[in-house]
């Protein structure tokens, strides 16, 4: 079903808590979480780490209420926010706003294990229950794989594990995925999620190709393992398709690998500001899901959120999780 279609489709139907109702055999509203969105403040005396001043596009406040006008009008009814810097301090700067709007169900952090004061640091910032976890990856000059062999590292990712929090993985590349089996070996009870995995260039060298993509089954056979559905749409040419069938491959692939009980929704925004509206990307991966079905659909847009982070309802229009 190409954009089009769809619009055609969805064209002059209500909008109620969840989707607009579109004519595929589902008489369903689906409420939906945002497993990925950025906050900061431009405005701040201190600055920001990120985005840069010079990006025209990105450098404006992203706060909840800039975000809520976005969620009131496409069925979303909370967010998950990964934080965008590595500044200590700005750990309790998101959870200070989050406690403020009750959009926000849960809050990944940015703290770094194996430094010497991830415990105590890790200590303050789980006390406030919206903290859900920390993201290590390929950002801010971090590797997993070079930390593998680090005791300590492993250590405070045990730590992790046992306070039943996540670990959320930025920007994948092969060697990312090879990393992240090797320390569910190390940490079997981590929830480990891979963000953005859509947007991953596929390795044209035959040999790396082959390596990721036995990386990439044995991690669908960890069940631990969540991926997010996001950064799905690609700039081709200079261009953006918007038709399902471009990405139909890709999704296809993701979607058999680890099926119907990993896979969330994330927009990353206001990253997202630099593709399309907002909506463009929404709509298609939910025209994609629809074709799942029903139990597949509520599960991508919001259950398996709940069994990913365990975040707690804190609005009346949210779901329950329990």
């Amino acid at each position: 079903m190409n954009r089009r279609k769809f619009l055609a489709l969805s064209a002059g139907v209500s909008v109620a808590v969840g989707f607009p109702e579109v004519n595929t055999g589902l008489n369903v509203t689906i409420p939906i979480i945002d497993t990925h969105i950025h906050l900061f403040d431009t405005n701040r005396s201190q600055g920001i780490p990120w985005p840069e001043k010079g990006d025209k596009i990105l450098y404006k406040p992203a706060l909840p209420e800039r975000y809520r006008n976005i969620a009131g009008r496409t069925g979303i009814v909370g967010a998950i926010v990964v934080e965008a810097s590595p500044w200590l301090e700005d750990n309790q700067w998101v959870l200070d706003i989050a406690e403020k709007d009750k959009i926000i169900v849960g809050v990944i952090g940015n703290l770094e294990p194996g430094k010497h004061d991830f415990g105590k640091q890790l200590g303050r910032f789980q006390k406030n229950p919206l903290f859900r976890g920390i993201r290590y990856g390929n950002l801010w000059g971090h590797d997993i794989s070079s930390q593998l062999a680090n005791p300590g590292f492993i250590s405070d990712l045990k730590s992790l594990a046992q306070n039943g929090l996540i670990l959320d993985t930025a920007n994948p590349n092969p060697a990312l995925l090879s990393a992240i089996v090797k320390l569910t070996d190390l940490v079997p009870d981590l929830k480990v999620v891979i963000d953005h995995l859509p947007q991953m260039a596929i390795p044209e060298d035959k040999i790396i190709r082959m390596s990721y993509e036995a990386d990439l089954r044995e991690l669908g056979q960890r069940p631990k393992v969540f991926v997010k559905i996001s950064e799905v749409l690609r700039r081709v040419n200079g261009q953006i398709p918007t038709e399902l069938g471009f990405y139909r491959e890709r999704l296809d692939e993701l979607y058999t690998i680890f099926g119907e009980d990993r896979l969330m929704y994330g927009s990353d925004w206001p990253n997202s500001d630099q593709w399309l509206p907002f909506e463009d990307g929404l709509n298609l991966v939910r025209s994609y899901f629809l074709e799942k079905g029903q139990a597949a659909t509520e599960k991508y847009f919001w259950k398996n959120s709940v069994a990913a982070y365990n975040w707690q309802k804190r609005d009346g229009t949210q779901p329950k999780t329990y």
